[in-house]
């Protein structure tokens, strides 16, 4: 039974990211807290502090696109829970050829990620190490074939160049024709009715079955006719299946042994019916039609490939003498737009269908038709090839919306037929014996020796000098560094070395080691990354709960500035009607804080989640929804949204052009159109470490 103190109500924790503590997959082990820990009084959720004693400081990425290859993390969880995710009903490509939609993905689970080999990337089979599900903003991805991904902004996906995130300043992000790696949206999966029974059973019954009928006299009996049906196959699963659209019709079947594994062939199963009405039952069952529906096509394809179809080194074909069986087959696939050759490869009579396409049509098939042998669709070390028209058309925000992300062994999965990253950070804590929902965000690990590892790291022979960044996974600055120190401590070792760090954080506690960053910019040895979106509270706390307040962030921009510490920053996404007014002041006071620049994104809403962006503008802002909702319309021709080429990155009227124009001469006017300055590795310099002997030569 699960522990009912993995289960919050939302309520109990609205200041945190995850809903609850999925099940973790390791035992519990023995973790000594900080005695001494700080906590906000009036969050229901307390945090607490454990101690880290992991031996090895500095992670490394091997992602070409990734703008770092070294990071540090003082600590493991992140009190701020900010996490990306992908919609609960993007289907996941799993292990036996089938999808199966996010939100019901189970640890445990087995699915296709990827690995390099060679020139290619192919897919390999993993398991599912974590499942958990957030409540945060949206953005909608579409394709140029109509692929469309729902994820949050910090979701990656792999492109021609790398893995991107969705959106993000001073990142790899993605961008309009950015072309993703796979093969594009998965087919909806058939629905086995009544109709798509009868299709799969005269596939299977036509390509591999005995059904029979032999008169002949016999003494002492009216006559001795005999009925038979027998349909004997390797695969358990299609005979399962037969023999369950069988039972609909109250048609019941006896399953035996039809012959034993010998040397190396398998053993063969059979199911069988002598009974008259049984056998003439299915004999008409399966009789041909001039007029199929669609679903009858659909499983009679996957029940005549199952039994006389494979997917062999890269190639899927049908095989049949019946010649009115390759007619059946061949008209099917062209009801559903399959390229398709029958070839004849001997005087053996035995015609072969081939599907034309490549992976991304045999992938197709298999989703379409629904095929029940899983063997037959393993496409394990197939390269990720594909001309698939995957490049970016749009990227709009979709509202709040409720999200799920998993861990696997490959660190990917395949998210309607493209390439996606899952995410690393949460799930360590399973490590320790917790969960990577809400414990990752209320049980904070600290790695209180961090700064004599990285020492240690920095005095190797064989350490490179390259920029690090903290923190590649949580932010540095958590609310417990102001007791523990830690982060700052490793900002003195890094500064003694010269070498060059990158930060990233939301918390204004970052202005606190202004002392050593100011050391650290005289050789070009530290950036400061602080994201603003807004001045006002209300609307901060909505976008990022738990960070540091506006005026905070300003003021750790200003006092870094003036210790002579270059900082960036970014205002996103505007809303009309909400935080457009906002434009000149938000600027002037990042401006005169001292940020080197600024960048802002308009949002995008198709009619497809007005409902959604309507409750969300209702719950959080009431009083504003309709000045929000009126202004929208007004930048897209009295629409909430305008695909039309040319205007669906902008909008258009006057009231986009003042918006623009507005962003512009402020940011003119305030100078944020300055070029970022590059860290240097330069002034590196090799350390002792503490208590080496130093021989004097």
């Amino acid at each position: 039974m699960s522990n009912p103190q993995n289960f919050r109500n939302s309520k109990e924790s609205p200041h945190r990211g995850a809903d609850w503590n999925p099940q973790n997959r390791f035992d519990k082990i023995v973790v000594e807290p900080d005695p001494d820990c700080e906590e906000a009084p009036n969050l229901p959720l307390q945090t607490e502090y454990f101690k880290d004693t992991t031996r090895r400081i500095i992670s490394y990425n091997d992602s070409p696109d990734i703008g770092f290859r070294a990071s540090l993390n003082p600590y493991r969880g992140c009190e701020h829970g900010c996490i990306y995710c992908l919609s609960g009903e993007t289907p996941i490509l799993m292990a036996d050829g089938r999808t199966k939609s996010l939100e019901n993905i189970q640890p445990g689970d087995e699915i296709y990620g990827t690995v390099r080999q060679g020139w290619y990337r192919r897919y390999v089979k993993t398991k599912v190490l974590a499942h958990w599900q957030v409540i945060k903003p949206a953005y909608r991805i579409v394709l140029q074939d109509g692929t469309e991904l729902i994820a949050g902004a910090d979701h990656r996906f792999l492109t021609e160049r790398g893995w991107k995130f969705v959106t993000g300043e001073g990142r790899p992000h993605l961008t309009i024709n950015n072309k993703l790696t796979g093969v594009g949206q998965f087919a909806k999966p058939p629905v086995a009715n009544r109709e798509y029974q009868k299709g799969y059973l005269c596939g299977m019954i036509r390509g591999d079955a005995l059904l029979a009928f032999y008169e002949y006299q016999r003494e002492g009996r009216v006559h001795g006719n005999q009925y038979q049906f027998r349909l004997a196959l390797i695969d358990m699963e299609g005979l399962q299946r037969v023999r369950a659209y069988l039972l609909e019709d109250e048609i019941v079947v006896r399953q035996f042994i039809f012959q034993k594994a010998i040397g190396l062939r398998k053993t063969v199963h059979a199911i069988a019916t002598h009974a008259r009405r049984h056998v003439e039952y299915i004999d008409a069952m399966i009789a041909w039609s001039p007029c199929h529906s669609l679903d009858w096509c659909k499983g009679f394809l996957a029940g005549i490939f199952d039994t006389e179809g494979g997917y062999n080194d890269g190639v899927l074909r049908i095989a049949n003498k019946d010649l009115e069986i390759i007619s059946y087959i061949r008209r099917c696939l062209e009801l559903f737009n399959f390229a398709f050759a029958i070839e004849d490869y001997g005087s053996n009579g035995v015609k072969y269908v081939r599907i034309l396409g490549g992976l991304k049509e045999y992938l197709r098939f298999f989703h379409v038709v629904g095929p029940s042998i899983s063997r037959k669709m393993n496409i394990e070390g197939q390269a990720i090839k594909s001309n698939a028209q995957l490049g970016v058309v749009s990227i709009e925000p979709v509202g709040v919306q409720k999200l799920f992300d998993i861990t696997t062994g490959t660190e990917d999965f395949i998210a309607n037929g493209v390439v996606s990253h899952n995410c690393y950070a949460r799930p360590t804590h399973e490590y320790f014996g917790l969960s990577a929902g809400l414990d990752f965000e209320s049980k904070i690990f600290a790695k209180e020796d961090a700064a004599k590892l990285l020492r240690k790291e920095l005095s190797r022979p064989k350490w490179e000098p390259q920029t690090i960044v903290m923190s590649g996974v949580t932010d540095p600055y958590q609310p417990v560094e102001r007791k523990l120190g830690i982060t700052r401590q490793c900002l003195e070792v890094l500064n003694d070395f010269r070498n060059p760090v990158a930060i990233i954080t939301k918390n204004h506690l970052v202005a606190r080691d202004k002392d050593i960053y100011s050391e650290m910019a005289k050789w070009q040895g530290c950036m400061v990354n602080i994201s603003v979106t807004s001045l006002r509270r209300e609307i901060a706390r909505v976008m990022e709960p738990r960070a540091s307040i506006p005026e905070q962030r300003l003021k750790a921009i200003e006092d870094l500035t003036k210790a002579g510490v270059p900082v960036n920053t970014m205002v996103a996404p505007i809303i009309p009607g909400l935080n457009d007014e906002e434009i000149p002041t938000i600027l002037k006071a990042v401006a005169a804080a001292g940020a080197k620049g600024a960048s802002f994104v308009i949002l995008r809403l198709p009619w497809a989640v007005k409902d959604l962006f309507e409750k969300w503008a209702e719950t959080h802002f009431p009083e504003r929804k309709d000045k929000i909702l009126n202004r929208l319309r007004e930048l897209r021709g009295g629409k909430l949204y305008n695909a039309e080429w040319g205007t669906r990155m902008r909008g258009e009227g006057k009231r986009v052009e003042m918006i623009e124009q507005l962003f512009e001469l402020s940011a003119r006017r305030e100078g944020l159109n300055r070029k970022r300055i590059s860290l240097s590795t330069a002034q590196f310099r090799s350390l002792p470490q503490p208590n080496q002997l130093i021989l004097p030569f």
